[in-house]
């Protein structure tokens, strides 16, 4: 069982433009109506590296400025850990096309943004931080899988805060066609072992399979059950609301994540 609290937010994905209009989507003030993604620009990258940098990229520093600002913490003080259940799934898509080619040749761009901590890398190095960054992959339970390692560097390490990050993007046809996305979503946490401040506290603890917790709004759950990133959105409902209760969350095989949600 750990402790941890939540100090900022960042939200982006289909009808939730940022933190400020999805915590009233999600705490009930505001009728939930799906349009597509609208990512902001990464304003931290030098223009050469907006270029450069693919959708995957662009809305998982999105969410992280955002919850940095909303938290009040200095982006190079925090450690990271970035989650996403496939990649980026434009460039492997890419990456596949210029393979399979007659000249085979890969852009240099193309193969640096085609490893799994691309958007760490991108992060650590337009906010010039040092601190630890790890990246990971659980499939459809990448979020789960991210706040379990926040949790542990917290509390193993007594680090520094840690920005969790999870976020997809589709993949172009043909593999969309075997590992449908539907749009872009992203959400990020800035965590912490003190409260001062915070939004909510969070209690995990690992318990048997049990069925994950569903959004109330019917839209929210259709994209809680299509993004894997989403899977975050009861989480985050429960916080909007500003109330006390519990989420449970698809962990790795055998396993649920509970999270008991309350105020600092």
């Amino acid at each position: 069982m750990a402790t941890l609290f939540v100090q900022g937010i960042g939200l982006c994905g289909p009808g939730l433009a940022d933190w400020a209009q999805g915590a009233q989507v999600l705490g009930g003030q505001l009728a939930y109506a799906r349009t597509p993604t609208a990512v902001p620009p990464p304003a931290r990258l030098p223009a050469a590296e907006r270029r450069r940098a693919g959708a995957a990229i662009k809305i998982a520093l999105a969410v992280a400025d955002e919850a940095c600002q909303r938290g009040g913490i200095a982006p190079a003080l925090a450690a990271t850990v970035f989650a996403s259940s496939s990649g980026d799934g434009a460039n492997c898509h890419a990456l596949c096309e210029a393979l399979a080619g007659s000249d085979r040749l890969v852009s240099p761009t193309r193969f640096t943004n085609s490893v799994h901590n691309a958007a760490a890398g991108y992060w650590h190095i337009a906010v010039t931080g040092r601190a630890a960054s790890t990246s990971l992959c659980g499939f459809d339970t990448s979020f789960a899988a991210g706040l379990v390692e926040a949790a542990g560097q917290l509390h193993a390490d007594r680090s520094p805060p840690v920005l969790l990050v999870a976020s997809d993007t589709p993949y172009p046809e043909p593999l969309n066609a075997t590992r449908p996305l539907p749009d872009s979503l992203g959400v990020a946490l800035v965590l912490q072992r003190q409260g001062d401040g915070a939004l909510a506290r969070l209690t995990l603890a690992a318990q048997p399979p049990q069925a994950s917790t569903p959004c109330s709004d019917a839209g929210l759950e259709a994209l809680r059950q299509q993004i894997p990133a989403a899977r975050a959105l009861p989480l985050l409902e429960l916080i909007a609301r500003g109330g006390a209760g519990h989420v449970v969350l698809d962990c790795q095989t055998g396993l649920s994540l509970r999270v008991d949600v309350s105020q600092p």
